[in-house]
């Protein structure tokens, strides 16, 4: 039997420019319920909501001063269990994000950690002495710049942030703090989330030795100071599985195929070790090589020949286009051709997962310096780094504030929201939110799109073609990632779907063009 998290598609929610029901102009739990028929319509299976835990929102809710509350910026837990309530009323699953890598230093468990060197819990977290001459254990670097090592005057030892250093990393060694985190999974388990994403999962066991990160040799400046050093011995350690492992044992304990989904940013190789090497750990190891690769149809037909060859017995793929972190695919490809990406996430063999604001061609918006919220691009300014112009309030109507909020939302709106917006979209049929829905529609019409097979279709230039197989229900994608008409031979069928109106030349794909069909013989 299949997994609805293998069949389904997982839309991620950034709770604070989703929909606003207070008019402080951050987005809430309240807002996120009122929206929930927009994801039902769209067609989508489950959202993730990004962290809404107690916090200083330092970075936004990846700074957790409690794992077992909800910011009252966003709402109380009696709206938390609203929300899940509304959530299973519309069939809709609803999944968490679990930041188990740090904690906030205003975190109690923190506070007393520091508070002495013979304090219970100063093992919770990682505490060094200084190199001989005084300054950090070793090289490590924060991934927001800057020594990944701080100092505290009041015990003589520097304690470990692999980002802010109001992010201190837990110590993932000591079974007290290992078994206080898990009851936190358990918490929220049983109040009926039905997973989790698991943010940095490759960076939360550190080596025990703490030796000095190699020089990067292809380093340069632009890229970002964490990338001075080759992160060897500060992240995917072989210790990292046996947690995941307890996760997973965790989550398959409770009944309705609870799903964990891991951030790893590793190469395919080493990302498959997270499906499980002595025992199943994530269910889906994030797949982001679509959000750093050429948009080239060769190296894309090649790339996901490589992960489908990489996925170990059982594996199931997954995909994602765009996130909280990275820029928009609009933005990089543009918005003709982020038509054919919406078709090829939504093909692929494999969970997709939606970014907020793609289904409607939402492109990254321009921040002006004294708007800016986000610690990356204040630590590293102008190097393009910022996370800000992804994050930007949700437009939904032509109303005051994009009908985000009645009050001035806390980062711009898209400068065409009046045009480019959910409402202005949903009556149109040739819109970017109705190509989504089509695709999203036809997904569920179709097991070949949702859990068929996968074999790539030969072709040149700039198309990108494949078939998806379930039974005898035959299934051809064809994509034009190109600017520029593509001879392509195809077999015989109905088109299911097009990104362009009308029909073209035979045997040719025009500019930007995608189709799907149905193969009838």
């Amino acid at each position: 039997m299949t997994a609805w998290w293998q069949s389904g598609t997982i839309y991620q929610v950034y709770p604070r420019s989703f929909q606003d029901s207070d008019g402080d102009g951050i987005g809430d739990l309240k807002g996120i319920e009122a929206r929930l028929d927009h994801l039902v319509a769209l067609g989508v299976d489950a959202l993730w909501i990004s962290p809404i835990f107690p916090s200083p929102m330092r970075d936004f809710g990846y700074d957790v001063a409690d794992y077992c509350g909800i910011d009252p910026r966003f709402g109380t837990l009696a709206d938390f269990d609203a929300l899940l309530a509304a959530a299973h009323d519309r069939g809709l699953k609803l999944l968490l994000d679990f930041v188990p890598n740090h904690s906030s230093t205003d975190h109690p468990w923190f506070r007393e950690s520091r508070s002495s060197r013979d304090n219970p819990k100063r093992d919770w977290y990682i505490w060094h002495d200084p190199a001989p001459d005084g300054g950090p254990p070793n090289n490590w670097i924060s991934d927001f710049g800057g020594s990944a090592w701080e100092y505290d005057p009041a015990t003589g030892q520097y304690y470990y942030h692999a980002f802010l250093k109001e992010q201190a990393d837990l110590n993932w060694r000591n079974p007290d703090l290992r078994a206080a985190m898990m009851d936190a999974l358990r918490f929220w388990f049983d109040r009926g989330v039905d997973g989790f994403r698991i943010d940095v999962l490759w960076h939360m066991v550190k080596h025990a030795g703490f030796p000095d990160n190699p020089p990067n040799p292809a380093y340069r400046p632009e890229m970002g100071e964490m990338h001075a050093v080759l992160q060897l011995h500060s992240t995917d350690q072989p210790d990292v599985h046996a947690i995941a492992a307890d996760m997973r044992a965790i989550a398959d304990s409770y009944d309705g195929d609870r799903v964990l989904i891991g951030e790893i940013y590793l190469p395919v190789e080493r990302l498959m070790h997270y499906y499980g090497l002595d025992a199943p750990e994530v269910h889906l190891p994030f797949n982001f090589q679509l959000i750093d690769a050429p948009w080239d149809a060769r190296h894309l037909a090649q790339m996901i020949a490589e992960y489908e060859a990489a996925l170990p017995p059982g594996g199931w793929p997954n995909w994602v286009l765009g996130n909280h972190d990275r820029p928009r695919i609009a933005t990089r490809v543009g918005l003709g051709q982020a038509r054919v990406a919406a078709v090829l996430l939504l093909t692929l063999r494999g969970t997709p997962t939606l970014y907020y604001g793609d289904e409607i061609g939402l492109t990254d918006v321009a921040i002006p310096a004294t708007r800016v919220q986000d610690p990356r691009e204040l630590r590293e300014p102008g190097l393009g780094l910022g996370r800000d112009p992804v994050r930007t309030p949700m437009p939904w109507n032509a109303s005051d504030h994009a009908g985000f909020s009645t009050g001035e939302p806390w980062l711009p709106l898209n400068p065409d929201w009046p045009t480019r917006n959910v409402a202005a979209q949903s009556g149109d049929a040739g819109s970017m939110l109705a190509l989504h829905r089509d695709l999203l529609n036809l997904r569920r019409k179709h097991d070949a799109l949702a859990i068929g097979d996968f074999a790539l279709i030969e072709a040149a230039g700039d198309v990108l073609a494949y078939e998806r197989r379930h039974g005898d229900e035959r299934i051809v994608v064809a994509l034009n990632l190109g600017a520029t008409p593509q001879p392509v031979t195809l077999p015989a069928g109905d088109i299911l779907l097009g990104t362009l109106p009308g029909r073209g030349e035979p045997g040719l794909l025009r500019p930007d063009e995608a189709v799907i069909l149905l193969i009838t013989r």
